[in-house]
C-alpha cells in the first residue's frame, strides 16, 4: 500500500508539472508582440532593424516582430487566433485534472496527450513549408512535441505499474 501511495504521489507531481507547462506555454501566446520586443532587446536587435541586417535566427525574429507589429496595428483581429491557441492549451491542461484524480480510470487522457504531442511533428513539417516557416524553426516546434511526449510516456509507464499493483491486490 505504501508503494502504491508513493507511486500516486509521483504521478500527481508529474501531472501537475505537465499541466503547469501547458498553461505557461499557452499564456505566452497572449502577448506575442511584447514578448518578441523583449526578445529583440535581449538579442540586441534594434526595434527598427531590417531583416536583411541579420542572418538565420535573428533575421527570422525580425521578420516575426515586423509581422506582429504590423498585424496588431492594422489587423488586430488576427491575434484572436493566438488567443484561441492560448485558451486551447489551458483547456487541455484542465482535462488532466481527471487523470490527476484517478490515473488508472482516466489513463486515456495520457494517450490523448501523447497523440497530440506526436501530431505536432507532421503538422510542423506539413504546414511549416506552406507558411514559409524556416526549417530550423520547424525543428524547434517539433521539440515541443518531443518534450511533451517524454513526461506523458513516463506517466503511461507509471500508470501501468499502478494497474499491476491493483491487480496483485485482488
Amino acid at each position: 500500500m505504501k508503494d502504491e501511495k508513493r507511486l500516486v504521489l509521483i504521478i500527481r507531481a508529474i501531472t501537475i508539472f505537465f499541466m503547469l507547462s501547458l498553461i505557461l506555454s499557452g499564456i505566452t501566446a497572449f502577448a506575442l508582440e511584447s514578448e518578441i520586443k523583449f526578445l529583440c532587446k535581449i538579442l540586441d536587435i534594434p526595434l527598427l532593424a531590417p531583416p536583411e541586417a541579420y542572418n538565420g535566427l535573428k533575421s527570422w525574429i525580425v521578420v516575426v516582430k515586423e509581422a506582429l507589429i504590423y498585424n496588431n496595428n492594422h489587423y488586430p483581429f488576427m491575434a484572436y487566433g493566438t488567443d484561441w491557441l492560448a485558451f486551447a492549451h489551458i483547456i487541455i491542461a484542465i482535462a488532466f485534472i481527471g487523470f490527476y484524480r484517478e490515473p488508472v480510470r482516466n489513463k486515456w487522457i495520457i494517450y490523448f496527450g501523447m497523440i497530440a504531442c506526436a501530431g505536432i511533428i507532421p503538422l510542423a513539417f506539413i504546414c511549416g513549408p506552406i507558411r514559409s516557416i524556416p526549417f530550423y524553426w520547424q525543428l524547434i516546434d517539433c521539440s515541443f512535441g518531443l518534450l511533451g511526449f517524454i513526461p506523458l510516456y513516463y506517466l503511461h509507464r507509471l500508470v501501468r505499474q499502478l494497474e499491476a499493483m491493483a491487480l496483485n491486490k485482488e
